[in-house]
């Protein structure tokens, strides 16, 4: 049974630090896209080949989300979100202190561990905490920590690292990191340890069909924007023809739209998950695509690039809420899973994009290569719902 609601103003400070922790880990997510030309100059390697620092990044969210979901299952959640931020801060730390490629990959590898867990056990956190009925509006809060970071975070570490040398994005996500640890020790109750859970619940949501799923849509369809966004910086500074320092009021707004999004996608998915799902799924593959063009322009870059972030943002929160409901008792696996699948198309994404760019296809290529990937998804999509509907259970 989970702990009594603590008071509002308990639980707002609790909400806040979990938003925090999400803030600084959705800065550190996206900062190397902004930052690529520079960290590649630094390491002395290209800017596809510094690419490869993002995938390593999402390929620690990957094994470090489930990972941590079953074997932590049982863990005091307030101890596991302190250890989590702890490692996060450490890890982002030694990213900044990097000197080459390898050193500088394997930190990024160990930055991403903590990430879908932290997401994962905040999100159970603040649906615990939250009075009955308004758990998937804590949950929305959590959630807002990655376009708040985007808005925010991203921007201001994409433009320190520009001024002062790309190592203090990191250094600013490791205070980020610090200051969340204090935070959750001070504001988060304690919760005990949830006797329920065990190893064998959570490994079982992986013999559900719709779990493999949705989180094939996930890996494959967000794979979309990964493989434009990735490159985001280059793309603004050699298609679009920016100067450097307009690369953070383009990232603002991508920012921006991720916010409209989850708010949008907040009283859609009260509607119907799956076809909020399904429209976002679409309406990310026509932006991708419309994006391979509309990059020529300042303008018309800026407004398509708000649109891709809207229908992404709705995406992310469908599938979290999809996979959190086909997970059953295995929540905390169902709520890490979401970003494990996100992050495994991150290093899909990024590294296709980084294919195509390396073939010298150009700059529209990475758009086109998501518009394909989100065709994908929609396809895995179209398989979800045909078992729905032979199931009779299409809401």
């Amino acid at each position: 049974m989970p702990p009594p609601s603590p008071s509002r103003p308990r639980l707002a400070a609790a909400i806040s630090a979990l938003v925090l922790g999400g803030v600084g880990i959705g800065t550190t997510e996206f900062v190397t896209m902004g930052l690529l030309p520079e960290i590649a100059e630094g390491i002395g390697v290209t800017i596809p080949t510094a690419g490869h620092t993002i995938s390593a990044y999402a390929l620690g969210v990957v094994i470090g989300a489930p990972t941590i979901a079953v074997l932590g299952s049982k863990l005091p959640r307030r101890g596991l979100l302190i250890a989590l931020m702890a490692v996060f801060a450490v890890a982002n730390a030694a990213s900044g202190l990097s000197g080459s490629y390898l050193p500088l990959m394997l930190a990024r590898f160990a930055a991403g561990i903590p990430h879908g867990a932290f997401f994962g056990v905040a999100s159970i956190v603040a649906f615990d905490m939250a009075q009955q009925g308004r758990g998937g509006r804590a949950v929305g809060h959590i959630m807002l920590g990655i376009p708040i970071a985007n808005v925010a975070g991203v921007p201001l570490a994409t433009w320190l690292g520009q001024l002062a040398g790309w190592r203090w994005a990191y250094f600013l996500v490791a205070a980020i990191g610090v200051l969340t640890t204090v935070l959750v020790h001070l504001a988060v109750p304690h919760q005990p340890r949830d006797t329920t859970a065990s190893v064998r619940h959570e490994v079982a949501a992986f013999r559900e069909k719709q779990v493999w799923l949705t989180l094939l849509v996930g890996a494959v369809g967000f794979g979309g924007v990964f493989a434009m966004y990735s490159y985001i910086s280059p793309i603004l500074r050699n298609q679009t023809d920016l100067p450097p320092d307009a690369v953070p009021v383009y990232l603002f707004i991508y920012g921006i739209g991720g916010v409209l999004g989850t708010m949008i996608a907040g009283r859609l998915v009260d509607m119907s998950v799956l076809r909020t799902l399904f429209g976002a799924t679409i309406a990310s593959g026509l932006a991708l695509a419309l994006f391979a063009w509309a990059a020529d322009w300042a303008v018309p870059a800026g407004v398509v690039l708000l649109a891709i972030s809207v229908a992404v943002s709705a995406f992310v929160l469908a599938l979290q809420l999809r996979l959190m409901e086909v997970a059953g008792r295995a929540r905390t696996l169902g709520a890490a899973g979401n970003h494990a699948a996100l992050n495994l198309a991150n290093a899909l994404g990024a590294w296709l994009g980084g294919v195509v760019l390396t073939a010298g296809w150009g700059w529209r290529a990475p758009s086109l290569v998501g518009a394909g990937l989100a065709v994908g998804g929609l396809v895995l999509l179209l398989l979800s719902l045909r078992v729905h509907r032979l199931r009779g259970t299409l809401d």
